[in-house]
This record gives C-alpha cells, structure tokens and sequence, in this order.
C-alpha cells in the first residue's frame, strides 16, 4: 500500500499514480499521517511532496523527517505543477486553495482579485471539493486541471501560476537501510546536518568538506531546530557521483563533530506531465 498526501486528484495523487500506476494507494489528511502510518508499518511507501521551484521547501515534510527514525528516501519525482482557478462566482468574496499554491499565483492574484480574501486549506483538492459542495457561497478554488474535472467545476483561468517552470519535487519515502549504490549512476544524497555548537566557522569547514573534492551541493538550507533562538540543522544536496568519496566526505564531517543523518541516495525521476 502507498499512502500520499490526497485527496486524490491532488498534485501528491498525480505524482504518486505517475509511479505506481497500478498499486494500491490511500490518501492522507496531513504529511505528518501519513509518515507517522508508514513509520508505524501500516503502509509500505509513503510519498509527500518536499520542494517548489518557486516557493522552496515543504517545511512540515523536512521537519518531520529530520526528527524521524528508519525512514529514508529511495526516489524523487519531479512534477510540472499548473494552477487553474475554478468555481461559478462571479464576484467571489473568498479564494481557496493549499497555502503553496496561493504562493504560486501571487502576481494573478493581486492582479485580478486584489480585494478577495484568500483563505488555506490542507490541500488544493480539498479546495475544488469544498467549492462544488457549496455552490451558493462566492467561493473560487485554486486547483489543478483534475480536481476541476473530477469535481464537474468550471475553469475560469488557466495556468495562473506565476512561472511556467513551476515544479515540485516529491520523495518516496521507504523504512529501509541506507547504502551508497553502484546501480543508479545519477544518484542524489539529502543530509541533515546539526553542527556543533559554540564552534566559530563550523558550516565553513563543513562546506570545505565538499568543496577540495569537488562534491556538487544543490542545495543548503536552514532551518530552526525549534529548541531555542538561534539553533539551526541544515539541509544539504549533493550529487553523488563517486561514493567512495561522499563516504569519505561524511567521515570527514563527523570527526568535525556535527551530526549527520543522511536521507537516500536516490536516483531522480521526472513525471509525465498530465494536468
């Protein structure tokens, strides 16, 4: 079983039928659900959506995972993201949709409806379903081109996010060990990383890492450890091109007396688009 964020017709469903297309698969309320369900065995895979390339991380993703144990994650796919604006109302008093997608439609959103409230929901489907369940309230939804069909609404505006590049990254998340592999030549490895404390310059010597062995970062972020002000662990992407030294990498970091908790490798896998 593949639990994801849903509803279904979500963006999370689209990912997760783009990759199991003929398994069986149960929604979630929230992310935290469904890690905590597959945490718990009650689902074999989990998939959640983890970064947009125009509003970045998916923070309760990262946080969840950051503080779990024996989950780790196997493949990423990546998933043209398009909003489409839908319902009846005319003049509608409130729009509703997932806070990522009100994100993404910044710019037609002040342009058009400067004056509309615009409210959260868990998700963009919840929000095309919410729609069509009250037709006599001024309400519109921010969703995707399926949820519109699946909930029989209108599609006032197309593609209404604010760059035609717009993508999300999600990771199949999977209880399983953590190995360095030679079957997969392209091959990303996400770590968290909590530095020592009171050490002047320990994410320099930490960066320096990867930097003499000419390691390829994607990405670093931080983000607050939530324990006091100022303490952090940050998100780092690499490519894993020649394991042995990523390995020697990691060795390397923990003599620097940070703490590493590696999520993958994982090979990296682009969805057909179907919106």
């Amino acid at each position: 079983m593949i639990g994801y964020l849903g509803p279904k017709s979500s963006f999370t469903y689209q990912a997760t039928t783009s990759l199991f297309p003929n398994d069986a698969i149960q929604a979630f309320h929230s992310i935290p659900l469904c890690l905590e369900s597959l945490a718990n065995g009650e689902i074999e895979s989990a998939i959640v959506p983890i970064e947009n390339s125009l509003e970045g991380s998916v923070h309760t993703s990262m946080d969840y995972l950051f503080k779990s144990q024996g989950l780790t994650v196997t493949k990423e796919i990546i998933l043209p993201i398009k909003q489409q604006l839908m319902g009846t109302a005319t003049t509608p008093a409130m729009i509703l949709s997932h806070p990522q997608a009100l994100a993404q439609s910044q710019h037609f959103l002040t342009t058009h409806y400067p004056h509309v409230t615009l409210k959260e929901t868990p998700s963009t489907t919840y929000a095309a379903e919410y729609v069509a369940t009250h037709p006599n309230e001024a309400l519109l939804a921010i969703a995707s081109k399926e949820a519109a069909e699946a909930f029989a609404l209108p599609i006032i505006a197309k593609d209404i996010q604010d760059n035609d590049q717009n993508q999300t990254r999600f990771w199949l998340i999977q209880k399983e060990s953590i190995t360095l592999k030679n079957t997969e030549p392209a091959q990303k490895l996400t770590l968290f990383v909590t530095l020592p404390q009171n050490q002047a310059g320990a994410l320099h010597q930490i960066l320096a890492v990867f930097a003499w062995r000419n390691i390829d970062l994607t990405k670093i972020e931080s983000r607050p450890l939530k324990t006091s002000l100022g303490q952090y662990y940050f998100v780092i992407d690499i490519v894993v091109e020649q394991k042995e030294w990523v390995h020697y990498a990691l060795e390397e970091i923990k003599l620097l007396g940070a703490t590493i908790k590696p999520f993958g490798p994982y090979s990296i896998l682009k969805a057909t688009e179907t919106l």
